[in-house]
């Protein structure tokens, strides 16, 4: 597949036009937000495009970025929504608005399976077996050719597979569920910065 990619500097361009349907991903240096900073912002409009952005890890001045990341207007597709909404409220000091996770419909439609990471959705709703073995890299520094294109799988695949999960969880009856799940994760992130990174409904 040919990806249109383009690599931005700090920021989304001024006038860049998106769409009201986004994909959106994160890099981040390890998996301590506290210690390992964000990197990377990725988004595709899902026309075989990716935007990806190298956040100034010194001051995170990217206001265009932002202004999309808040757009309650625009649909925001993540998949592992809690880890990725984590790391831009640490960093980008702000909370996305118009979320929905493909992990988390993953386990509510996909009762029949216990595998729901990303390159197994990929796998079974677009028949493409990617490789996640760049997974663990550094971000941090100048992009390798073979980083653009993981990073630009990482998003360019999420609208087919929110799609197919949707009609799942519609077929199931499981869509309202999925919904109110949903509304939890701005709590969730909260949560697990406040460091209460546990089930608190656990006994």
């Amino acid at each position: 597949m040919n990806i249109d990619i383009k690599l931005h500097q700090d920021d989304l361009p001024d006038q860049i036009v998106l769409s009201d349907n986004i994909a959106v991903d994160c890099e981040f240096m390890g998996l301590n937000v506290e210690r390992d900073k964000l990197c990377l912002v990725q988004i595709s409009t899902g026309n075989k495009d990716a935007h990806i952005i190298k956040l100034n890890r010194e001051t995170y001045n990217a206001p265009n970025l932002k202004n999309v990341l808040k757009d309650n207007k625009i649909n925001k597709i993540f998949h592992f929504a809690r880890a990725d909404l984590l790391f831009i409220k640490k960093y980008l000091k702000i909370n996305v608005q118009n979320v929905n996770c493909t992990k988390l419909m993953s386990k509510l439609a996909r009762s029949y399976s216990d595998k729901h990471g990303l390159r197994d959705l990929i796998k079974e709703f677009t028949g493409e077996d990617i490789s996640k073995n760049l997974q663990s890299s550094d971000f941090g520094g100048d992009l390798s050719d073979k980083q653009l294109q993981y990073c630009a799988k990482d998003v360019i695949y999420l609208h087919r597979i929110y799609e197919s999960l949707r009609k799942i969880l519609i077929r199931e009856r499981r869509i309202g569920l999925y919904d109110d799940t949903i509304k939890f994760i701005q709590a969730r992130v909260d949560l697990d910065l406040a460091s209460f990174t546990s089930d608190i409904w656990s006994h």
